[in-house]
């Protein structure tokens, strides 16, 4: 007994000390990615755009685009409760902060809807889905779009629009290549690595109970087209592994 012990409570340190570490990382992460978007666009709307070349433009806005998507993407780590398990308050705190700037989601029911995807994956019932045997990108884009879209929503993103070009003075020009633009063209991002390949009908058929494959992409193009999104397969068996670990979990099947 004595030797059982002496295994056994140095592993349940090493494994708590693990997961504090793990913990500690997620925050870390979260954070630094809602703290680089708000300096990047702080930084891009105060540009003089009609001074800049278009091929400075054009990378400029591809870049917050992927910084948008990192926004989702913490927003969706928070719903599974993987970006501050310990405290689900500031867990669910980070969440909405991510969820309100990405364009003023409610995080209490994008992760409703959320949990009906993984529930009812590929389905009647899954929000995130639509004619997956014809595979119709624009028809599914649309349906999914039509699902999460809102006229209060709409109207309140197009009043902040206002209020900022009037009293900070920001161009309108700034606003919409730099905010309007990459935050619509990060959707498409999102719907086409995280919904439409992973979860379309195979031309064999679903081949699990998730419906869903992965994209055979190498770990840096995973991280580049979606955050690892694109490992889909793993994180519906692993839903409380966080994003920037599903690289692990993709190596392991």
């Amino acid at each position: 007994m004595i030797q059982l012990d002496q295994v056994t409570l140095p592993k349940a340190r090493s494994t708590r000390l693990a997961r504090s570490e793990e913990t500690k990382q997620g925050l870390f992460i979260a954070l630094s990615i809602i703290t680089i978007w708000a300096i990047s666009l702080s930084f891009l709307v105060s540009l003089d755009v009609e001074r800049l070349p278009i091929y400075l433009i054009i990378p400029a806005m591809i870049w917050q685009m992927f910084i948008y998507t990192g926004l989702f993407v913490t927003a969706h780590d928070a719903m599974h409760g993987v970006v501050f398990p310990q405290n689900l308050k500031i867990n669910n705190l980070v969440g909405g902060i991510a969820s309100l700037i990405y364009a003023l989601f409610s995080f209490r029911k994008l992760t409703e809807k959320h949990w009906q995807h993984h529930h009812n994956p590929a389905s009647e019932l899954d929000p995130d889905f639509h004619d997956g045997k014809h595979k119709n990108f624009f028809a599914w884009y649309w349906q999914f779009i039509k699902r999460y879209w809102s006229w209060t929503r709409l109207l309140g993103l197009m009043a902040i629009f206002n209020v900022i070009t009037h009293t900070l003075h920001i161009p309108e020009a700034n606003l919409t290549l730099f905010w309007v633009v990459p935050s619509i063209l990060s959707s498409v991002q999102l719907f086409y690595f995280g919904s439409y390949l992973p979860h379309r009908e195979p031309k064999g058929g679903y081949s699990n109970p998730h419906r869903a494959q992965s994209n055979e992409l190498p770990v840096f193009w995973s991280f580049i087209t979606c955050y690892h999104f694109g490992y889909h397969q793993e994180h519906h068996e692993y839903p409380n592994v966080p994003w920037w670990r599903l690289p692990e979990m993709y190596r392991l099947r």
